[in-house]
């Protein structure tokens, strides 16, 4: 069975060397880079399971090389590595698609844990996810267009449609709002109202459902968030 795979970019190298180590006595297997000219190059060659990725680099900083980056490989897990720790920073990373923060320093035991929530999050993700189908309808989710069998069709907002696709790349666990918050709308949960969340989900249900007052394909699992049932695959 092959081993996740992970590139670390990191241009300390002291750091970079601590990370491959404790990464490889983990189990993972471990490519590094050390410039931010080369990581896109990097990423697209070795398609990682999981890239961390240092800010400050010379050359291409984090921030560009991750907006890139999701430009061509959505589905890419990114965690970001930095000493720079204010909130516009980080709020600026989540925005751009990272999927976790991380702020020097940290201890290898915290970094690793992340890691493997990361992943687990991100390990039943599609590598491409371009469409979705529901029940007797098809969604086009780069062009936010929902599609009948009987050929008619009709618009998803573009926050509707990242909502589905992030649902949809979760399917089968719940995603609760706080988690939405942060993926889909890309600030500070606390800072939010988590009934733009509701709004959303309820929009959609109207959209997608046969009964969007009994849903079956959104379904609302209790205490723990909303959930793209299995079979919507």
């Amino acid at each position: 069975m092959a081993r996740t795979k992970i590139l670390v970019v990191e241009d300390d190298a002291p750091i970079r060397r601590g990370l491959v180590d404790a990464l490889r006595f983990a189990g993972y297997e471990v490519e590094e880079c050390a410039t931010g000219d080369g990581a896109v190059e990097a990423a697209c060659t070795i398609l990682p399971d999981l890239l961390l990725l240092d800010v400050i680099l010379p050359g291409k900083e984090g921030f560009a090389i991750l907006d890139e980056l999701r430009a061509s490989h959505p589905q890419m897990a990114v965690i970001l590595l930095t000493a720079r720790g204010a909130e516009e920073d980080r709020v600026r990373g989540l925005k751009l698609g990272a999927d976790d923060y991380v702020v020097k320093p940290f201890s290898a035991t915290e970094l690793l844990a992340r890691v493997e929530a990361v992943l687990r999050r991100s390990a039943e993700r599609p590598s491409d996810l371009r469409e979705l189908t529901l029940a007797d309808r098809t969604v086009h989710l780069e062009l936010g267009r929902v599609v009948l069998d009987d050929g008619n069709g009709y618009e998803l907002s573009d926050l509707e449609a990242r909502v589905l696709r992030y649902l949809a790349v979760n399917r089968g666990r719940p995603v609760d709002r706080k988690e939405l918050l942060q993926r889909v709308w890309g600030g500070n949960a606390r800072e939010m109202e988590t009934r733009a969340v509701d709004m959303h989900v309820h929009r959609l249900r109207e959209k997608l459902e046969r009964d969007a007052a009994n849903p079956t394909l959104i379904v609302t699992v209790r205490g723990k968030g909303y959930m793209l049932v299995q079979e919507a695959t």
